[in-house]
């Protein structure tokens, strides 16, 4: 005899937004019955069909507002350009306790564009959950994405301590490990270790493709692991990744001006022939390897 199925945590959920991460999320609330209602809203019919045709959504439309009506949680799965125009167009439909979330990967540009536009008695709790691929669209998701995988919250000082359990409860049924910290925090940690490696991607691939033709060819030809692990993140969606760059714009100069400095001293070490630096540089980076893996983050 099988035991009675825990409760929903929350009666409607809309998904403003359903790319890799909103799809994913759908899937698990699906999987798990963590709402009794799923709202999607998208920006083209096309992409709220492929919802429907998934199986992502008990309702859709083009226009958040209605998604939003009535939520007891709004996520929000868009580019972060978008989160300042959603909120002031999903603002006054808002019912009071519901709670607003997202998934981006900079959290001040969350508080700042959304904060303002939400009516007292919503509850904002920025999230990340550190977890993709360089696929988009609502058919590259799949629930188990967040397995094992971070999710970072970062909530104003005197959020509503409720409203925070409940996204935490969210992301913990998804498979995810539960972090809380500062958002401006948040957002130098991501600098490093995600959009700083992703720029670096954009740019190593972009010098390939201005390449004469006779190497670009060799170098599609050649591609080891190296350059193709390149071409992978570069794949991400551009749109997505402007909007972060712009968004989190001082941390990632910051953490460039750092890898500019550290590059010139690689530089400076093969002109100089200066091998035991060349090998302390790549040990120290091996080591670190070897953490990521034994973290369980590879």
């Amino acid at each position: 005899m099988t035991g009675k199925p825990p409760d929903p945590l929350f009666g409607r959920i809309a998904l403003i937004g359903i790319g890799l991460i909103g799809s994913s999320l759908a899937r698990v609330i699906r999987r798990d019955g963590l709402a009794r209602h799923i709202a999607v809203a998208a920006r083209t019919q096309g992409t709220l069909d492929k919802a429907v045709e998934l199986g992502l959504a008990d309702s859709v439309t083009l226009d958040a507002r209605d998604a939003a009506r009535d939520a007891d949680l709004v996520v929000l799965c868009t580019p972060l350009g978008a989160y300042a125009p959603i909120a002031t167009d999903i603002g006054p439909a808002l019912k009071p306790g519901a709670i607003v979330s997202d998934v981006g990967s900079v959290k001040q540009a969350v508080i700042r564009d959304v904060e303002p536009h939400l009516p007292k008695g919503v509850h904002l709790v920025p999230a990340h959950p550190v977890a993709g691929t360089e696929h988009s669209g609502p058919e590259s998701g799949f629930a188990e994405l967040f397995d094992g995988r971070w999710c970072i919250l970062t909530p104003a000082a005197g959020t509503d301590a409720q409203a925070v359990e409940r996204v935490k409860a969210l992301w913990q049924r998804a498979g995810m490990l539960i972090e809380t910290m500062d958002a401006e925090h948040h957002d130098q940690v991501l600098a490093i270790t995600s959009h700083l490696p992703h720029l670096i991607a954009y740019t190593i691939v972009g010098t390939a493709t201005d390449l004469e033709d006779y190497l670009k060819s060799e170098v599609i030809k050649y591609s080891a692991g190296g350059f193709r692990d390149f071409t992978r993140i570069a794949a991400s969606d551009p749109v997505m990744w402007r909007d972060v760059f712009l968004n989190n714009r001082e941390a990632v100069l910051e953490m460039l001006g750092r890898f500019s400095e550290d590059l010139t001293a690689v530089q400076r070490a093969i002109r100089r022939g200066e091998g035991d630096t060349l090998h302390e540089i790549f040990t120290r980076a091996r080591e670190l390897r070897r953490g990521v893996i034994a973290a369980k983050q590879a």
